[in-house]
C-alpha cells in the first residue's frame, strides 16, 4: 500500500504535469525483444517494466524504449475504448517503424493503471523518445491521434 501510495502521488504529478495535451522523457535503454511492426500490442505490467518505465523501482521517469510509443489504459467493456481501438491499429499501421503502440488491460492490471491513474478510460498517454510525455482522456478521433503522433512524438507520416 506504501508503495501505491508513493508511486500514486507521482502518477499524479506526472499527469497533471503532462497533461498538455487534451481531448478537443528521457531516452533510455533500448527495449529489448521483438516488437510486430505495425501492429497495436498489449503487453502486462511486466512488458511495461521491461519496455516503458519501470515504475516500482526508478523514481524518476525514465522511458526504456528505442522510439516513442503510446499507451492506451483500456478495458474490453468500455465503449469509448472500443471506438479508438480501431483508430490505434490504422495510425500502427500508418507509422509502421516510427513509434509502438501498447494497450493496457486496466481490470488485468490494476496496480499499474493505479499507478498511472488510469480511473477514467480511454487514458492515451504520448510518450516520445525524449521530452515530456502527454495524456488524453476520453475518445480521440483519429485526427487527434495523428495530430499528437506529429506534435507530441516528433514522427512525420
Amino acid at each position: 500500500m506504501k508503495v501505491f501510495r508513493k508511486y500514486g502521488i507521482l502518477a499524479l504529478l506526472f499527469l497533471v504535469g503532462s497533461f498538455s495535451f487534451s481531448v478537443s522523457a528521457q531516452k533510455g535503454a533500448k527495449a529489448s525483444s521483438k516488437y510486430p511492426a505495425g501492429k497495436v500490442m498489449e503487453i502486462n505490467k511486466d512488458e511495461f517494466v521491461k519496455r516503458v518505465f519501470d515504475f516500482e523501482h526508478d523514481q524518476e521517469w525514465k522511458y526504456k524504449g528505442d522510439k516513442p510509443c503510446i499507451l492506451d489504459f483500456y478495458a474490453s467493456w468500455c465503449g469509448p475504448c472500443k471506438k479508438l481501438s480501431p483508430h490505434l491499429d490504422e495510425v500502427a499501421a500508418e507509422y509502421k517503424d516510427k513509434l509502438y503502440i501498447y494497450k493496457i488491460n486496466v481490470d488485468a492490471d490494476r496496480d499499474l493503471a493505479a499507478a498511472f491513474g488510469a480511473s477514467s478510460i480511454p487514458l492515451v498517454i504520448f510518450i516520445p523518445q525524449e521530452g515530456t510525455p502527454a495524456a488524453a482522456r476520453g475518445y480521440l478521433p483519429k485526427e487527434e491521434v495523428e495530430n499528437a503522433v506529429e506534435t507530441v512524438l516528433h514522427i512525420k507520416k
